[in-house]
């Protein structure tokens, strides 16, 4: 399966980005300390905002199928660049869950979430850890 999506240059140094099957669109723009506003995601910004999401809908997808309540599961996700070369060197994700989880499925919701596409396929220098809290 492949999905389709196209990016026009819009001056300034921002991008719209469209998501062809559903025609959903937004900007992003180079980060501040590239001569961007600031306004917007960055294109790392999005690497760091796809590994959060994807560990959050990894864990909804299986804790669906298992039956298992993840109401009010959230994320806090941190993106550091490194110098050199320029990259992400550091995106360190925190994820929230219910308190009311049984050992089970915590062991079951956090193999989900270390199991998510986008953490797979993250370089292997990018430190990328996963800290599973349960607190909601």
């Amino acid at each position: 399966m492949s999905v389709e999506l196209t990016g026009k240059y819009l001056g300034s140094k921002k991008i719209e980005l469209t998501h062809e099957q559903s025609g959903s669109r937004f900007v992003t723009e180079a980060p501040k300390d590239n001569g961007g506003e600031g306004m917007s995601f960055s294109p790392t910004d999005l690497v760091a905002a796809a590994f959060g999401s994807c560990v959050l809908t990894t864990i909804a997808i299986v804790a669906e199928r298992a039956g298992i309540s993840v109401d009010g599961m959230h994320m806090r996700v941190e993106k550091h660049m490194q110098q050199e070369p320029r990259r992400i060197g550091n995106i360190p994700l925190t994820v929230h869950l219910p308190k009311a989880l049984g050992d089970a499925e915590r062991r079951r919701v956090e193999a989900a979430g270390r199991a998510c596409p986008v953490h797979k396929s993250l370089h292997p220098e990018v430190q990328a850890a996963i800290e599973f809290i349960y607190d909601v």
